[in-house]
């Protein structure tokens, strides 16, 4: 990062910052004249950089900010979502899709350890290596638009949520990259008796015929930058919710029609929503039910996000004693568990 744009930008004041959530939905993604400089998001991908560079990874990427997470095919760059880049903007997407993706220190470095590892590949053209075709599977493979994660697998690392390794062998070498590139991972103890394991050997030897060696592809061109998006934060967040609305069920309403309340029958009274109960509990809720029964955090975290939609879209508010609510939501994220695993293995298929 350019240091002498870093003072200037913090000093920056923008427009729109004030503006009612309305109006600001009206402007486009371009008229937001956010960068990198000078934000949180320097200390992130210095940390990552400063990792590859303990590695002796000699990679160079570039980071800009365009819609979402992403890093262009044959580009040695990763993309990070504009809303990062700005508190008003945290907000706003927090309001409009209820969590923010990488919105934290630690998330952020998830997220940038698993897009770099698409921009190493790139760079060094992995999949012509007929070890990591053997490891990964074959990346000539379509695609997909959609997956149908087995939640049960021990053939993959577990590092983003919804078993993001199971999508295509491209995010299985990105995600196994990511576990074996962070510094407290742990992979050989964590991962001690799964098929996974030895891929992340192979990561592990890989990337050590590579440290020092000077990538073949080094282009760092900056694709669909935040200057370039002509669309409106209002159409943004219409598509974006569009895109994930298929993720929802109603098979929850019954359950949390008895365990919250109406919007229309708390009346005048003072309660929190249930979202805001959802995502304050949400944690705690995952930990308990995973302590209990044993199931997988990941799992558990999927049928909480799923509920937590369901009770934006139906309007509910939590009323009577939160830890008698904690409790009764730990049984039904227990037993909608059981049923969720089972329906993603039929024909429901996570979007990309």
């Amino acid at each position: 990062m350019a240091r002498g744009s870093t003072r200037n930008n913090r000093r920056r004041r923008f427009a729109w910052e004030h503006l009612p959530d309305p109006e600001l939905l009206d402007l486009r993604l371009c008229d937001l004249e956010v960068g990198l400089e000078g934000t949180w998001l320097e200390a992130p991908i210095e940390e990552v950089l400063a990792e590859l560079a303990w590695r002796d990874l000699r990679i160079r990427p570039s980071f800009w900010l365009s819609e979402e997470w992403f890093c262009p095919d044959g580009v040695v760059g990763v993309a990070l979502p504009f809303f990062l880049a700005h508190p008003r903007l945290v907000g706003l997407e927090r309001r409009q899709m209820l969590e923010v993706e990488g919105g934290t220190h630690a998330q952020c470095l998830k997220l940038l350890r698993h897009e770099i590892g698409h921009a190493l590949h790139h760079a060094f053209q992995l999949q012509r290596r007929r070890r990591f075709t053997n490891a990964f599977g074959s990346t000539s493979r379509a695609y997909p638009k959609r997956y149908r994660p087995n939640p049960a697998s021990r053939r993959y690392v577990l590092h983003l949520d919804y078993w993001y390794a199971q999508a295509h062998p491209f995010e299985d070498f990105a995600e196994t990259f990511a576990v074996w590139l962070s510094p407290s991972s742990r992979w050989r103890k964590v991962y001690q008796g799964w098929p996974a394991l030895r891929k992340l050997e192979y990561v592990d030897e890989l990337m050590d015929e590579l440290a020092g060696q000077r990538p073949s592809v080094r282009k760092r061109a900056r694709v669909e930058p935040l200057a370039d998006l002509k669309q409106t934060l209002r159409a943004y967040y219409q598509a974006k919710r569009a895109r994930f609305r298929g993720l929802t069920s109603a098979v929850y309403d019954e359950d949390l029609r008895r365990l919250f309340r109406d919007e229309g029958d708390v009346g005048g009274r003072r309660s929190e929503s249930a979202v805001s109960f959802l995502r304050r509990n949400r944690a705690r809720i995952r930990r308990m039910v995973a302590q209990s029964t044993g199931k997988h955090e990941y799992a558990l975290d999927v049928v909480l996000g799923e509920m937590l939609h369901r009770c934006r879209e139906l309007r509910l508010r939590a009323t009577g004693r939160e830890r008698a609510l904690l409790v009764d939501l730990a049984i039904l994220v227990s037993a909608r568990s059981v049923e969720y695993v089972h329906r993603y293995r039929g024909r429901d298929w996570h979007a990309m």
